[in-house]
């Protein structure tokens, strides 16, 4: 017969965290930020075609740090479950709080059930569309979520990135202020410059005139919107 050793709850639950919380350190930051156009998302990333920040539905988008497989797979189950909300109800009916309550749902069964915790840490933001108030969720490792206001950074220097920015942050900024602004921070958080050409970028734009409010930054974009600072 094998023999099991007893571990204490806590300590299983806090030897869980701590692994999740250093696979998500070795991860880059992200920033998200309410502005005058609505909600922008800002990470460095030097990839192009492995993407941090994405769009969910009409007006809301995600974000994710950590394991990027294991937050492009919630991404996709989120897409999923907006399209199959949104077939069966209507598009209005799709929210960002739904979709948050259902990511901290099944990490919250992850890490208490399964043996290895899923090292990722996610944003999820729906814009108002008549200039009410926009919707910002943060989502740990453990199924925690809360709601945020302003500007929150996830990732391995998220306590840097938020002392470097909110001392700034002003809710009216326009969208280039708001995309050097954020850049800045990461550049201060991770101790060097950050180039535009890894930084990725995605902004819910309200005063767009289609459905689908989400649009990515280019390179371009962030290179005019820098050397304009």
């Amino acid at each position: 017969m094998s023999f099991m050793p007893y571990v204490p709850p806590e300590q299983l639950m806090k030897d869980r965290s701590e692994f999740a919380r250093k696979g998500i350190a070795r991860g880059k930051s992200v920033v998200g930020l309410e502005c005058a156009v609505g909600i922008l998302f800002v990470a460095e990333n030097p990839s192009a075609t492995l993407h941090k920040i994405s769009e969910i539905y009409d007006r809301i988008a995600f974000a994710g740090v950590g394991k990027y497989s294991e937050f492009e797979e919630l991404r996709i189950a989120g897409v999923r479950l907006a399209d199959l909300r949104g077939y069966a109800y209507g598009r209005e009916d799709v929210r960002a709080k739904d979709l948050a309550n259902a990511y901290s749902q099944a990490l919250s069964t992850i890490f208490t059930q399964q043996m290895k915790p899923y090292e990722v840490e996610l944003l999820v933001a729906e814009v108002a569309d008549d200039g009410g108030r926009n919707e910002l969720y943060h989502v740990l490792f453990d199924g925690t979520v809360t709601d945020e206001h302003g500007c929150v950074a996830i990732g391995g220097h998220a306590d840097e990135l938020t002392g470097a920015i909110k001392g700034a942050y002003q809710p009216d900024w326009d969208l280039a202020t708001a995309v050097r602004e954020a850049v800045r921070a990461i550049s201060a958080a991770e101790g060097r410059e950050i180039g535009p050409d890894i930084v990725e970028a995605g902004v819910l734009d309200r005063t767009r005139p289609t459905r689908r409010k989400f649009r990515r930054l280019t390179e371009e974009e962030i290179a005019g919107y820098l050397a304009a600072g």
